[in-house]
């Protein structure tokens, strides 16, 4: 799969404009079966479903109207004693790339970064998420019919079938999942020294001050956490709320919940499932030792035929509570009260840096401190989640919860290696600089310091 890049057919902005061609029109003509794969994967509402359409039509788009741009090489200054020359960055592919997809949006994180590396003129392994089979099937269906093995492949499989992959040697991997597997994959891309990008994820907090406009606030949480189920790396995975104002807040979350879902949210149809019965029963575990704690604030309900869990608010007392140690990835929504905002900051940085932080006030102050004083990989005042829908912002995590990003420039960068190149003529060759040195060195140390 090489030949394409060694061959410098992929170099052109033009092949690289056809492959998202074929893309886009492949999508196109099956836009109704990704919807229906994705309702049965994860019981995602179409509404919901047609997100993850819309985002890769998007990244296209962006791609289609910025690459002239980003393909274009990036002069660079000369220092006097290299003068006459010229020096510059060109963005060339990596080469063969392994992209491995989540499940949570098996679509939309599948195609996105594929949609960078062809933009970047690579080809492209896909392994979609054996988590997600109608997804992965579609997928498999969609790329191997609309390129040729030499640009874009998909190989379906589970998880042996991913190690078999990661014993290849890949230009690049771009990994998208949780943290365990994510430490499988930088140790296997170890052994080939290939780079790899991880979008992992960790527990993402929101901050809500006293200030905050609460049924706003309500509302945009509640939409955030029970996005696909919250099953969102980014969505808001507990609440950290000044103590003044919990009890409305609680007040108001509990509305929206009941606007949102109706008196019975397992049988709404804008609640989606539960992936799998394994991540059913650890969200049901966590929900049950709650329950037997007293912890519950409402919700708590849940349905195994179905794989769905309702809407549930849950008091914390600490850290080290159980819901506390690992990220959710499900509609539960632990609240833990604070006094202020620094005892909220000594509390996000206790845990490790998050993919995510969301802070609700009307304090500029308060942003400044969230920004000066704490890190994740991105944040986001007064709304949740919608950072990732601006094009030109980096996604990506820190530390934990990931290492590299993509979305729009960054993502063609992510795939593009920036190669350095001076070109220097034959004329005004100094002979200063050979051997013999003599007593060449003071006249060094003045020019050069």
């Amino acid at each position: 799969m090489r030949q394409p890049i060694s061959a410098g057919e992929s170099r052109p902005r033009r092949w690289r404009l056809e492959q998202l061609e074929r893309l886009e029109r492949a999508i196109a003509a099956r836009r109704d079966a990704v919807l229906e794969a994705l309702a049965a994967d994860l019981g995602k509402p179409p509404v919901e479903a047609y997100f993850e359409l819309v985002a890769v039509q998007q990244e296209i788009q962006l791609v289609r109207n910025r690459l002239r741009r980003w393909m274009a090489p990036r002069r660079v200054g000369l220092p006097v004693f290299l003068q006459p020359g010229q020096a510059e960055v060109i963005s060339e592919p990596l080469g063969c790339v392994l992209v491995i997809g989540p499940w949570n949006y098996p679509f939309l994180l599948s195609l996105q970064p594929l949609v960078s590396a062809l933009a970047a003129g690579n080809s492209v392994v896909l392994k979609p998420s054996e988590h997600a089979p109608a997804t992965s099937r579609l997928i498999a269906e969609l790329i191997n019919a609309a390129f040729p093995g030499s640009i874009a492949q998909v190989v379906e499989g589970d998880g042996r079938v991913a190690a078999v992959l990661l014993q290849e040697r890949f230009d690049h991997i771009f990994f998208t999942g949780g943290e365990r597997i994510g430490r499988l994959v930088m140790q296997a891309a170890a052994d080939h020294l290939t780079p790899v990008t991880l979008e992992l994820g960790g527990k993402s907090p929101a901050v809500v001050l006293g200030d905050s406009d609460l049924e706003v606030t309500a509302r945009r949480l509640i939409w955030g956490k029970c996005l696909n189920s919250g099953q969102t790396c980014i969505a808001p995975d507990y609440l950290l709320v000044e103590r003044g104002v919990e009890q409305p807040l609680l007040e108001h979350l509990q509305a929206r919940i009941h606007t949102c879902f109706g008196e019975e949210p397992l049988h709404s149809p804008d609640l989606g499932n539960i992936v799998n019965e394994a991540q059913f029963q650890r969200l049901d575990g966590l929900l049950e030792g709650a329950r037997s704690r007293g912890q519950l604030i409402c919700g708590g309900q849940s349905d195994p035929s179905r794989r769905r869990i309702s809407p549930t608010l849950i008091r914390v007392e600490s850290l080290d509570d159980p819901l506390m140690q690992e990220e959710l990835f499900g509609p539960l929504l632990p609240v833990l009260s604070v006094d202020d905002l620094n005892q909220a900051i000594a509390l996000i940085n206790q845990r490790p840096k998050p993919l995510a932080l969301y802070l609700f006030t009307k304090q500029q102050q308060a942003q400044r401190q969230i920004l000066e004083r704490t890190s994740s990989g991105g944040v986001c005042f007064n709304d949740v989640v919608m950072q990732v829908g601006v094009p030109d912002l980096p996604f990506g995590g820190v530390g934990p919860s990931g290492m590299g990003s993509y979305h729009g420039e960054a993502g063609f960068r992510t795939f593009s290696h920036q190669r350095s190149v001076l070109r220097r003529p034959f004329k005004l060759d100094v002979p200063f600089r050979y051997p013999p040195y003599g007593d060449k060195l003071p006249l060094v140390r003045r020019l050069l310091g």
